[in-house]
């Protein structure tokens, strides 16, 4: 995606600045994650057995935890690790419900969770075509969202859409 300013009736390009670090892009999107993704943060570095989730959060309309992974740069290990992380928060799903209720607060019950709503989302600056074709089910819950930086303090996010004849997996 080409950005421009327009300057008097003048357009110039806004150029593309890379991320330094994954851990900047996971920190803009937490410090912003309601308004990016209407989710509410759970928890930043969630660690549970060997993983560590970069960060829970969860939807509240949905009633569901969502898992958000960041990558710097198109990694090959989006398929595999989207459903360990989903295997992962369905094993321990009691982890998940007692790092919300202390987060917040409450008492959120098992019951009150809709677990087939529960998802995981890659945030990259990009995604290969294999990746992108590997997680084109319409019922695979992994998405694939791409996030560009460039100067002027401007940031796109777009969730990469799955075909309308995206097959079911079931």
């Amino acid at each position: 995606m080409q950005l421009f300013k327009n300057s008097q009736q003048t357009l110039s390009t806004l150029k593309e600045i890379p991320f330094k670090l994954e851990k900047d892009l996971q920190k803009i999107f937490e410090s912003n994650l309601t308004i990016l993704t209407q989710l509410i943060l759970v928890k930043s570095e969630f660690t549970i057995k060997n993983y560590r989730l970069d960060t829970v959060a969860f939807d509240e309309e949905a009633k569901a935890f969502v898992i958000i992974e960041y990558k710097k740069n198109n990694s090959n290990s989006v398929v595999d690790q989207g459903i360990a992380y989903l295997n992962l928060m369905l094993d321990y799903s009691a982890e998940f419900i007692v790092e919300y209720n202390e987060r917040f607060n409450k008492s959120l019950l098992r019951s009150e969770v809709d677990w087939s709503q529960t998802k995981v989302i890659f945030i990259s600056t990009g995604f290969n075509e294999n990746q992108k074709q590997a997680t084109n089910f319409k019922d695979l819950a992994i998405e694939l969202w791409e996030v560009k930086q460039f100067e002027g303090d401007v940031l796109t996010v777009s969730a990469i859409k799955k075909s309308k004849s995206a097959p079911s997996i079931k």
